[in-house]
Formats: C-alpha cells, sequence, structure tokens
C-alpha cells in the first residue's frame, strides 16, 4: 500500500494499528507474536482456495518479475532468520509449477515445502486481517472553486537518510526523512502545515484537486487511487513517498474523544465527519502523517514496484516478511447486501502474495489484504477486521551456494 500505500490497508482501527476495516467484535485477546516456526505435517491446513487459479498465477508471475530485478544473494527476513532472494525465487518457480500441473495439495506442498507459521507467546494466538482498496474519485487538473483541495507531489525539499549507510548493523534497512533547516535536519511539515498552513505551495508541486478534504486523506490512506477526469479520462495516481511523521488512528482518535461509539469502519467514520462538518480539520490533522503522489501508468503499484492483483496481493512489514513471497491466509470475510450491510460472515481461505506495505502495518503476520479498486471494493476493505492465521513457504531443497 509503497511502503504503502500508507496504505497503503490503512488504518482507522481503534485497538489496533491497521487498516481501514472493522467488525462489530474486537479480535481475540491472545499472546503477543514471537517469532516463527516450522509446522508440523499433521497441522498443516487443508490449503482450499477460494479464489481462480488465473489470479493466482498472475500475482506469482508478478513476484517473479521482482525477484529477476534483485541480486539473488540479497538478504530478506524471515522473522529473525536470513533467506537468499534466489531461495525464495526457487519457491516460487516450484509452487507456480505445481498450481499448473494442477498439483498444489496439503501433500505435494508438504513434500516441496517447510511450512512456517507465526509463533504466540503464552496462549496460541492469531494474526490481525485487514484490508485496503484503490478509491476511484472524480479530480481536476486545475483548481476551480469546487476542486481546490490539492494532491502534491513529491516536495523539492524532502530528503530521506538511509541511516544503515552510517551504521549497518545498528540501523539496519531504517531511514529518516526530514529537511533542511539552516545546516540541521529536522522533521519533515505535519499534516496541519501542509494543508493549513500551506507551506508546500510555492513549489508548486500540485497534481491534481479534488473536491472534498476527507476524499483527500482517505486517498493518503490508501496510497493510490484512479482520477476521473470531467473528458472521462481516468488516470492513475500512485505513492511517491511520505513526510516521515507517524501515522495515528483518526478511527481511535474518535473513538477516545467519545465522538463514536459503536463499531468504527470507514464507512461510520465518513458519515461522522459528514455529518459534523466543524470538526473535520481537528479530525484529520490529528494524523500527522501525509503522502506524496505521482502519476503512473498501471497499478496501483505495491511497494515492489508491481501491479497489485485483488484479492491475492497483500502488505505486511517488510522487516520481518520477505517481499514478493507467497504464503497462506485464512480468516473471514464479509457477505455483503446490495446497499453494503454486513450479512453474515463467511470464511477465507487461500494463496496470497506479499508485494506491498504500510506505515501502520507492522509486526508479526500483520496482513493487510488489497480488495481491489472502487466502491465494491471499499465497502469490503472498509469493514475487513478480523483474526487469522498465515503460513509461509520455504522451498525444502534450498539451492547451494
Amino acid at each position: 500500500m509503497p511502503v504503502r500505500l500508507w496504505v497503503l490497508g490503512l488504518i482507522l482501527l481503534v485497538s489496533l494499528p491497521g487498516n481501514l476495516g472493522c467488525v462489530s467484535q474486537p479480535p481475540e485477546k491472545a499472546g503477543e507474536p514471537v517469532g516463527f516456526e516450522k509446522v508440523p505435517g499433521e497441522d498443516l491446513p487443508g490449503f482450499c482456495d477460494d479464489l481462480d487459479p488465473a489470479s493466482l498465477r498472475s500475482a506469482l508471475e508478478k513476484s517473479l518479475r521482482y525477484y529477476g530485478r534483485i541480486p539473488p544473494d540479497r538478504v530478506l527476513k524471515l522473522g529473525d532468520r536470513e533467506l537468499r532472494a534466489k531461495w525464495l525465487k526457487e519457491t516460487l518457480v516450484r509452487f507456480l509449477n505445481l498450481l499448473d500441473a494442477g498439483e498444489l495439495n496439503p501433500g505435494t506442498i508438504a513434500r516441496s515445502f517447510d511450512v512456517y507459521r507465526v509463533r504466540f507467546e503464552g496462549s496460541p494466538g492469531r494474526s490481525l486481517v485487514t484490508g485496503y482498496y484503490e478509491p476511484i474519485l472524480d479530480g481536476r487538473l486545475a483548481p476551480d472553486q469546487r476542486f481546490c483541495y490539492a494532491l502534491y507531489g513529491l516536495p523539492p525539499d524532502l530528503i530521506t537518510i538511509e541511516l544503515s549507510a552510517f551504521d549497518s548493523a545498528r540501523f539496519s534497512g531504517e531511514r529518516l526523512i526530514g529537511r533542511l533547516s539552516g545546516n540541521r535536519v529536522v522533521p519533515y511539515y505535519t499534516r496541519s502545515e501542509i494543508d493549513g498552513g500551506r507551506v508546500l505551495d510555492p513549489f508548486g508541486n500540485q497534481l491534481a484537486w479534488l473536491q472534498d478534504r476527507v476524499d483527500v486523506f482517505f486517498l493518503h490512506v490508501q496510497g493510490s487511487g484512479i482520477l476521473r477526469l470531467p473528458d472521462n479520462r481516468h488516470q492513475r495516481v500512485g505513492y511517491a513517498g511520505a513526510n516521515g511523521r507517524p501515522y495515528r488512528s483518526i478511527g481511535k482518535y474518535l473513538r477516545e474523544k467519545g465522538l463514536l461509539t459503536g463499531e468504527i469502519t470507514l464507512q461510520t467514520i465518513r458519515a461522522y465527519l459528514r455529518a459534523n462538518p466543524e470538526r473535520v480539520q481537528e479530525v484529520l490533522w490529528h494524523n500527522e502523517s501525509y503522502v506524496f503522489f505521482r502519476w503512473v501508468e498501471e497499478g496501483p503499484l505495491g511497494s515492489i514496484n508491481v501491479p497489485l492483483t485483488a484479492g491475492r496481493s497483500v502488505a505486511m512489514d517488510p522487516g520481518i516478511h520477505p517481499a514478493g513471497a507467497v504464503l497462506y491466509l485464512e480468516s473471514q470475510q464479509p457477505k455483503l447486501d446490495a446497499l453494503g450491510n454486513v450479512l453474515r460472515w463467511e470464511p477465507m481461505c487461500r494463496w496470497v502474495v506479499n508485494q506491498d506495505t504500510g506505515g501502520a502495518i507492522k509486526g508479526l503476520g500483520r496482513v493487510d489484504l488489497f480488495c481491489g479498486s472502487g466502491e465494491a471494493a471499499e465497502r469490503i476493505a472498509g469493514r475487513l477486521q478480523h483474526p487469522g492465521k498465515v503460513y509461509f513457504l520455504l522451498i525444502k531443497e534450498i539451492p547451494q551456494g
């Protein structure tokens, strides 16, 4: 969700950091996730799949494109275990061969792969699964009285410091985002400074304008979207960067202030903000995180720079989950009526591919599922917040060298 889609899933949760979704009951309390463990053969799931093979094949091929671009000896993490990119590529190749042969069953999977799951300290636990989507919004390439809320491109004064260049052991994969003030690096501007103080306007880096600042905010949360222009053209914007400020959940803020009770979802938050326009600025500015965009031809693009596949691509914490890897997901999904109301929750079991990241998608086994584009995807993603289980595969015969 590009360091996503801060998203990229993301993130109006009340009790847990995550994505836009929420269900009427909070996730079950469980032990803390502490690492990964190999799953004994007798504990393997049934590996059913509730989606079509073509979408899975497409997602796998995109991950193989990613592995074709990176050095085979690049190190990726599965918890505290270090994996070479070539091992993960071989895992994908073997998995794709089994898919094409129609042999993705528990027996062949057990013979071909070691299967890993999140290990929890104390009582057994389950991961949190949320959803994100790509909105489709009316936009303009020049401002007018209605379309006056800007989407900004990456500002020229934003700088990124790769801390690992100074001490790779101490700051592996860590970075700072800020700007220069004299000869000092200081944090970059907050949401209130950008939208309220208009500090970026002198740069002239506005890409487009929307008619609703709440739509702008949720586009920031998702990290990419499609703009519907007046001549019926559609132009996609994608994540270009962020201000490096911490994400703060506005759902949690509304709950703590007593402004919103009961089920908190993307839909109930939107309804509250529509009914209380005098509180919109206060609520949105509570979240200091700010996303910048760029024009993209295809997408939405994930953090490994491949187009996401609806229902198959997920975002996870890149520090502890290998990018591009295939995993098995078990959770629940909402069955909706024509108005978008939840009729019931149904089992979800499918193969997914880790192709994205998100500013609030942190921790072992934390999963944000890309649900697609447009209103139908929004209805599902906006309600998806459910316990789940995730299983990673690693080929048994690890390539030598």
